[in-house]
């Protein structure tokens, strides 16, 4: 008899404790599309991108010339010479695929831009979510712009718009621009 009430104590505080668990939402896309800094930052990479992609270019259009002219001058050249053109032409390649990767590779130059740049946005983002968290007492806050899927979602615990005022900026950007301007 005591072993049931006890067992019937624990499942109602069990139960009670997991039904008292808070969470919340938040959705970055939205938070970072109205910090002009993180705005900023995204177009201070995406021109450092363009003019890496198109000095790359500039360099395959120049191996593609030394490629065609060597083509062109074959048959005049001796051995020798064939071999010098060809070694020039796949060292240039290799310069090229070298800068490539250096620029693009995976902790590439710009790889380490974005560190630089949007880091230190997304840590203000992390730490205003950590702080709203623990001041209302949320057990998870879970990021609705991420993979985790979400069937539906109450407006009244999105935090969104919380984060953005607890780290000083206005909200603005419809929610519905933001997602339709991420996904082109």
């Amino acid at each position: 008899m005591k072993k049931t009430i006890i067992s019937a104590v624990l499942m109602v505080i069990t139960t009670t404790a997991a039904l008292a668990q808070k969470f919340a939402f938040v959705d970055t896309e939205y938070i970072l599309a109205n910090i002009p800094e993180y705005k900023q930052a995204q177009a201070e990479l995406d021109k450092t991108s363009v003019n890496w992609q198109k000095e790359i270019e500039a360099k395959y259009a120049e191996i593609d010339k030394l490629y065609k002219a060597y083509q062109a001058e074959q048959i005049l050249l001796t051995e020798d010479m064939k071999k010098k053109r060809e070694a020039e032409i796949v060292g240039k390649e290799k310069e090229v695929k070298d800068l490539q990767k250096q620029h693009f590779g995976v902790d590439g130059d710009l790889f380490k831009k974005r560190q630089e740049l949007v880091k230190p946005i997304q840590d203000k983002v992390y730490n205003a979510v950590k702080e709203i968290a623990q001041k209302q007492t949320f057990a998870v806050i879970f990021d609705k712009s991420s993979e985790l899927t979400m069937l539906y979602t109450n407006p009244k615990y999105d935090k969104s718009e919380e984060v953005l005022e607890s780290m000083g900026y206005k909200g603005g950007t419809k929610k519905d621009e933001v997602k339709s301007t991420n996904k082109k």
